[in-house]
């Protein structure tokens, strides 16, 4: 069985040895790399291509968004995972856009993390699940605005030159 290869990124030291303990007691996981910075994080990867990282999201010289803009230009094999005790809503859809597949916080349990780096290197997403309910929620409420009829996204304007052309006014009458 192939391994999972994993660097890991924080900027403390005894978190980085407590991840590297505890994920490899998962037989299929070998962590090959550690880093305390974020642009220690992008030289490793290079040098190594694992086929995850697990990020912090805030590091000394470059964060964990910013290495995962990096690790996405230059390494598309390469699956992040960010680690944060940020769960704000803008935290995790900036990670996201830049590229993360998953967003674990730091209060999760160590059955988590495997699980969210076992989803991410078969090629699927995972979030924390506080931070999927809330997305959940933010998702039904986007849809529920989504199916507004277009007739009241217009302004008040847009109504009444829409009148207007319906009764047969020219576009100069309008104007």
């Amino acid at each position: 069985m192939k391994k999972i290869t994993l660097i890991l990124a924080d900027d403390h030291r005894v978190l980085r040895e407590g991840l590297k303990a505890l994920l490899q007691e998962e037989e299929e996981f070998e962590v090959i790399g550690e880093a305390g910075t974020g642009a220690e994080a992008c030289q490793l990867a290079e040098r190594l291509r694992p086929d995850v990282m697990v990020l912090d999201l805030m590091m000394p010289d470059m964060n964990g968004i910013e290495v995962t803009r990096q690790i996405k230009k230059r390494l598309r094999g390469t699956h992040v995972v960010i680690l944060s005790m940020h769960g704000s809503e803008g935290y995790v859809i900036e990670a996201l856009r830049a590229g993360a597949e998953a967003y674990v916080l730091k209060e999760s349990s160590s059955s988590e993390l495997a699980d969210a780096v076992r989803a991410v290197a078969s090629g699927h997403r995972y979030l924390s699940p506080p931070l999927s309910e809330r997305a959940i929620e933010v998702y039904t409420r986007s849809t529920e605005q989504a199916t507004l009829e277009p007739y009241e996204t217009l302004t008040a304007r847009d109504r009444e030159v829409l009148h207007m052309a319906a009764q047969g006014y020219t576009n100069g009458e309008i104007a």
